[in-house]
């Protein structure tokens, strides 16, 4: 009786909680425990450096996560953001300083929104008339767009930006880094782009059946494409806003950050295999990674062993979504 009673009443609120927010309530917790154990972990300065840190890195996840859902992966995003700083601190040093260091912005997102349509359409034909997939091509061009940087700044690093440039990446608005403004534009743009358009819903149904989602009359190679374009947007966005933190532009910047990117994407819930996934999920997981990160940094825990913890967390990010999908 008292189990037909249970099972009619359903589960557990507590457990329904845990089943649905499992990443919130573990970044709550884990924000707590820093709180108590890193010094300086909770003070304003510090909480806004890590905004500011997880600004760059979710600009560009927010637009992996639409490429994840459509079962596609970008591997360039790196390159791009380095490619799109090293452009901008280019044009920088060419044009004439009473220009601003607003045009400098707008040339290196401009070109790089070029390369991003470009990988997106190119990766597109590529799968559709050679069966290439998505990690092969942007493997390639994550090489390509490294020379590329290099090849633009001849190996060294270019820092003739204008006065003012060094606002966009390091400058303040309100008490409120700058960047944080671009990072919660983003959010909100790719939330309602992924929840309340007709686009989000194809991007949905492509990654979770794709020949189910031809037969239906959608353009499923359109759709990659434009994932993978919008992610090139927001790689060129975020490479332009590091090279004006750092002060300039070189071919090493953003050196692994496809690899954080990705494990944000995933740490937030958005299932590999496409067709599942939340613009909400992946702002938990670059806030995850950014108080991750700092903390082990305030707790003066050893580069190397950062990458440990942090290749275990991915892990186990795996491992828990994969467990929550059967029990749910």
């Amino acid at each position: 009786m008292t189990a037909a009673l249970t099972a009619k009443a359903g589960p557990n609120p507590a457990m329904r909680l845990i089943k649905t927010y499992p990443m919130e309530l573990i970044l709550t917790v884990l924000i707590v425990i820093l709180i108590f154990t890193a010094p300086g972990f909770a003070s304003l300065r510090n909480l806004l450096n890590v905004l500011r840190t997880g600004s760059m890195l979710g600009i560009i996840a927010f637009g992996m996560t639409a490429v994840i859902i459509a079962g596609e992966i970008d591997l360039s995003v790196g390159a791009g953001a380095a490619l799109a700083g090293c452009i901008a601190a280019w044009f920088a040093g060419a044009l004439d300083d009473s220009l601003g260091g607003l045009v400098a912005v707008l040339i290196g997102v401009v070109v790089a929104l070029g390369v991003g349509f470009a990988l997106g359409y190119s990766v597109g034909k590529f799968r559709h008339w050679f069966n290439v997939p998505s990690f092969i091509c942007t493997l390639a061009l994550f090489t390509a767009l490294r020379g590329a940087a290099n090849l633009i700044t001849g190996g060294f690093p270019l820092a003739t930006f204008p006065p003012g440039f060094d606002f966009f990446g390091g400058g303040y608005l309100f008490g409120i880094p700058f960047p944080v403004y671009i990072f919660a534009l983003t959010f909100a743009g790719m939330h309602f782009l992924m929840n309340y358009t007709r686009f989000g819903r194809a991007v949905y149904a492509v990654g979770g059946n794709m020949e189910a989602a031809r037969l239906s009359g959608i353009d499923i190679w359109w759709v990659k494409a434009m994932t993978l374009g919008l992610t090139g947007v927001m790689t060129a966005l975020s490479g332009v806003l590091i090279a004006s933190q750092i002060g300039s532009g070189t071919g090493t910047t953003a050196t692994g950050m496809e690899l954080d990117v990705i494990a944000a994407v995933i740490i937030g819930g958005t299932s590999l295999f496409g067709g599942k996934g939340r613009i909400w999920g992946t702002l938990i997981g670059v806030l995850f990674l950014g108080c991750i990160s700092n903390g082990m940094t305030l707790l003066n825990v050893s580069e190397y062993w950062q990458y440990v913890v942090r290749g275990g967390i991915i892990l186990g990010a795996v491992l828990l979504n994969q467990v929550l999908e059967r029990v749910r």
